[in-house]
């Protein structure tokens, strides 16, 4: 336990410097000591301003970027550490169940339609379409159950029928500069992010993550299988729906604020089991911590790959996510 502590002390320490840093890099140079006055302004300290144009890229673009990196890195490393569990899927995380697909959708039909085009008419149907993926999911498992490949499957069906009604609505409804502004959103883009979105996640995260750490001991009893939780006295039915919504809301914010940002969720909790073990009071933590340093530097470097373009980040966690699972499949045995 003490050794797990240090690990989770290094990735906050680790998570802190990232921040820190990140808000450095992009096409614009900012040194430390330019980071310090800004930082320092706003704290009311005795500190010289700094021109205007460059406190508003640091204050108003660069930190509130950074930070919605975190924390969404956060969210969607936890959702997959929890459905991992639940479904006792190693390849189980929201993007391959369908739920960023269904909270896509919902985000779009509101954009699209102009039902309630606010950050949070955006967020609530982004919720609404990830609930309403999750209930489709269940209902065409309720005969077979949720089989750990079962559900796979079926979240991949559920995934690409939700895509197709997104595309539909985009050809339908949309017009052309609308359909370029959503398809590069639904890549992964963390340029959209001001301090409304950080305040956003920052109400939502947060909660979900201590609600998904309470749980951690029943997380650790699913993961041995429905019939092991329940034999412990764990309300199996009701646990799960909980963590279902718990992942549902969280991912729902993740895809309103910054579009579907795939393998997070998939490659952190496996790394991270690697650090800390299987037992999820150390491991939501630690997956929450990593996650939010892998996304804070991968929209790090999204932003100077190509610059003065900056590529959707949800492209570079795929080309970064792609190698690093096959090699945790190839650590576990399984290729």
């Amino acid at each position: 336990m003490f050794a797990r502590g240090w690990r989770a002390s290094l990735l906050a320490v680790a998570l802190v410097c990232s921040v820190v840093a990140a808000v450095r890099v992009g096409t614009a140079g900012v040194g430390w000591a330019d980071l310090a006055r800004v930082l320092g302004t706003r704290l009311g300290l005795d500190v010289e301003p700094l021109p205007p144009l460059i406190d508003s890229l640091v204050w108003d673009l660069r930190l509130p970027r950074v930070l919605t990196a975190a924390l969404v890195g956060a969210s969607l490393a936890v959702c997959g550490t929890v459905l991992q569990a639940v479904t006792r899927n190693a390849l189980a995380d929201p993007y391959l169940l369908g739920v960023s697909s269904g909270a896509s959708a919902g985000a779009v039909t509101v954009v699209v339609l102009g039902v309630g085009a606010s950050t949070v008419g955006v967020t609530g149907g982004a919720l609404l379409g990830a609930l309403l993926a999750f209930a489709l999911l269940l209902a065409l498992l309720r005969r077979t159950g949720p089989d750990s490949v079962r559900i796979v499957l079926t979240g991949v069906v559920v995934g690409q029928l939700l895509a197709a009604v997104t595309s539909l609505i985009l050809m339908a409804a949309a017009d052309a500069d609308t359909t370029r502004a959503v398809t590069h959103w639904l890549l992964g883009s963390m340029a959209p992010a001001r301090w409304s979105t950080v305040v956003l996640c920052a109400l939502v995260v947060p909660p979900g993550l201590a609600a998904a750490w309470c749980c951690a001991n029943a997380l650790d009893g699913l993961a041995f299988g429905a019939d092991t939780a329940a034999s412990l006295g764990i309300g199996v039915a009701r646990t799960r729906t909980f963590l279902l919504v718990v992942t549902a809301a969280l991912t729902a914010v993740a895809v309103a604020t910054v579009g579907a940002v795939g393998f997070v969720g998939l490659i952190v909790p496996h790394g991270v089991r690697f650090l800390v073990g299987p037992l999820h009071r150390a491991l939501l933590p630690c997956s929450a911590l990593a996650g939010a340093v892998f996304l804070v530097w991968t929209d790090a470097l999204a932003r100077i790959a190509f610059a003065p373009r900056e590529m959707p980040v949800g492209v570079i966690t795929a080309l970064i996510g792609v190698p690093l699972f096959l090699l945790v499949l190839r650590r576990r045995g399984e290729l």
